[in-house]
């Protein structure tokens, strides 16, 4: 079995995962860049989609943790060859998933303002996350059903039909971008932030509606709702649980370090939404390989191949560090003009490149984690996973930051915080995977 733990297989999956993962930042990054340019109030509209983009990225990691735990499921019971056993899970699993979604939709848009007021959004950066929010909200169901058909695909060893999708998505939202911001003269008006925000709306409807389409014509899964309810279907709600609550600690961290930027100051808002974007952007990069851990991981724990689980584990993360060096060395070549992408504004660029080394340098930290993190989901380890990220958030990211903030070093505290909650995460991971795997490989 652990033959199929080679170059060849790996980025069978790898490649098409990053380039299906990078799809989401590059939405992100895109708007951020065209928004960052708007001749009107750029540097107000710029904050808001910061600001909204963060706490829509909250929402959807938070209850978009149903991917993970199918994709789990799916690709144990692949390697163990009882798939039939979970055929009606996925739909079971994703009706949940969209109801529980519409709740949340209708819960927040009633209170969009005093939302944003927690981020101490005011006046005008206000005024522009309310618009944003109100249209980029709806998206919200069909992209929890985007994430939770790729999590089936991957379950399944497929990484290549979300690649496809998540391109074809990427690509239209930037063709929207610049039709609907900027306008069109004598054809279309410029809408400005709401206009990207209809081009992702737009995109995202699209990309739900070809994940349905590819779903039922290439595989035997089925999105017909039938009862009883599947065996497993108490396992995945358990394990969604755990990653729900690792996902609110993860995103307490992204959300006091907009909140802590925004107290700074317009500049530092605009700084700190260009840097978590690109940390972003570099986190899905890294991730294909983590997908990869995650699809083959839960298939060969199914079939019992500790050798080729602990040669994945290996081969993976060397690869994942040479992805890691690679962007690394883009990152500092490419310093000054990375930031001329996303603003024209001089007092933001200089804030922004006051801290891009260390997001670049923080990388391989990043990629540790990441990697291990993929493979744990893979075989089901959500609560270890869970304690990990709350260890490293109320241990290690708050303390460090409110350290930094006393001590004066104030935006520089942001990111050191994120260094240090980075390393808690793929140390404390590392070593687990050790102290488990190990005594069970022949040749390790």
């Amino acid at each position: 079995m652990s033959t199929q733990v080679n170059f060849k297989s790996i980025n069978k999956l790898a490649i098409p995962a990053t380039i299906s993962g990078i799809a989401e930042p590059i939405l992100s990054i895109t708007d951020t860049a065209i928004v960052g340019n708007i001749p009107v109030d750029g540097l107000e509209s710029l904050a808001a989609a910061g600001i909204v983009g963060s706490f829509l990225s909250m929402l959807i990691w938070v209850l978009g943790q149903t991917r993970s735990s199918i994709s789990a499921i799916i690709s144990q019971y692949l390697g163990a060859g009882r798939l039939n056993e979970v055929k009606n899970l996925p739909a079971q699993a994703i009706f949940l998933n969209i109801l529980l979604s519409i709740v949340v939709l209708l819960t927040t848009i009633f209170v969009i303002e005093e939302i944003f007021e927690l981020f101490n959004a005011s006046g005008k950066i206000l005024e522009y996350c309310v618009s944003y929010y109100s249209i980029r909200v709806w998206g919200f169901p069909l992209t929890l059903f985007t994430f939770a058909v790729f999590g089936i695909f991957r379950g399944l060893q497929n990484t290549f039909y979300p690649m496809v999708i998540a391109m074809l998505g990427a690509g239209l939202n930037i063709l929207l971008d610049f039709v609907l911001v900027y306008g069109i003269d004598g054809f279309i008006p410029a809408l400005y932030l709401e206009g990207a925000a209809w081009a992702s709306l737009i995109s995202q409807a699209i990309m739900a509606i070809l994940s349905l389409i590819l779903l039922v014509k290439k595989t035997d899964i089925s999105m017909k709702l039938t009862l009883p309810l599947n065996k497993e279907i108490k396992r995945l709600i358990f394990m969604s649980l755990n990653l729900f609550v690792r996902t609110l600690a993860l995103n307490a961290a992204l959300m006091l370090a907009v909140r802590e930027a925004t107290t700074l100051g317009d500049r530092f808002i605009g700084a700190h939404t260009i840097a978590v974007n690109l940390w972003l952007f570099a986190a899905f990069f890294i991730d294909g390989y983590a997908a990869a851990g995650n699809s083959m991981g839960g298939k060969l724990l199914g079939a019992s191949d500790y050798d080729g689980l602990w040669k994945l584990a290996k081969t993976i993360f060397k690869y994942g560090m040479i992805v890691s060096l690679a962007l690394m060395c883009l990152g500092f070549v490419f310093y000054r003009p990375i930031g001329h992408l996303f603003s024209n504004e001089e007092i933001v660029l200089n804030t922004f490149y006051s801290i891009f080394y260390i997001v670049i340098l923080g990388l391989p930290m990043n990629t540790l984690a990441f990697i291990f993190d993929g493979i744990f989901k893979g075989m089901g380890e959500m609560k270890y996973l869970r304690n990990v990220l709350l260890a490293a958030t109320f241990l290690g990211f708050i303390p460090c930051l409110y350290l930094g903030m006393y001590l004066g070093l104030g935006f520089y505290s942001i990111w050191i915080a994120f260094v240090v909650w980075m390393m808690i995460r793929g140390f404390s991971l590392v070593w687990k995977f050790r102290r488990k795997f190990r005594p069970l490989v022949q040749n390790p």
